[in-house]
């Protein structure tokens, strides 16, 4: 990260934008992020649902933790960057951004089915197939931008490769290979808290 951190302030050019145009190196990393993790949560569920593996369930929960997590941070720096870019916080016209915090809401709602069942194999089982059901949604607000007729969003990538210059690609990489990380720790941190504490409680049951 702190290599990224470097490459974006004192390597890649500036475009006709100015500095503002920087938060596109957090903005696009961290919405790929989040659907990485939206994706890693619908396989672990598909994993419980196929193969019956207990520890899926609390993996796809942390996974789509996180994805809720980094999704909040997308439409927060989305929202900056377009107050710069467009003069508008919100533009409700533009496709990629309805479609996207349509996905960041249904994820929301996740928890709201999860914790209004208690613990057990109908919560799990339900958790997965809702799951399941979101990985749907995420090849759509990618390719939402495709089917807009406006193209307000900018489109970093066409059939053609990359619309940016050779070292704002590379920093681009290397942000989203950061970003990545951090979303891996953050993975692996809160699901070791998470397995520590069914630990701990099954330690009180079994000791009352």
């Amino acid at each position: 990260m702190a290599a990224a951190i470097a490459l974006i302030f004192f390597y890649a050019p500036l475009d006709e934008d100015g500095l503002n145009q920087k938060i596109f190196y957090f903005h696009v990393p961290i919405a790929f992020t989040a659907y990485a993790c939206f994706g890693w949560g619908g396989w672990k569920a598909l994993r419980h649902l196929w193969k019956r593996d207990e520890d899926a369930d609390l993996e796809s929960y942390v996974a789509i933790h996180l994805g809720v997590i980094f999704g909040l941070l997308t439409l927060v720096t989305g929202s900056i960057w377009a107050r710069y870019r467009w003069g508008h916080w919100w533009v409700w016209s533009e496709d990629q951004l309805v479609l996207f915090l349509v996905l960041f809401l249904f994820y929301c709602a996740y928890f709201m089915l999860r914790f209004s069942l208690p613990p057990g194999p109908q919560r799990a089982n339900l958790s997965a197939v809702y799951a399941l059901f979101g990985v749907a949604l995420i090849p759509v607000s990618i390719l939402a931008i495709r089917l807009s007729q406006r193209f307000i969003h900018p489109i970093a990538f066409d059939k053609g490769g990359p619309n940016m210059a050779g070292s704002q690609f590379f920093t681009f990489c290397v942000a989203v290979l950061a970003m990545f990380a951090v979303a891996a720790t953050l993975y692996h941190l809160e699901l070791a808290g998470k397995r520590l504490d069914v630990r701990l409680r099954e330690l009180r049951e079994a000791l009352q």
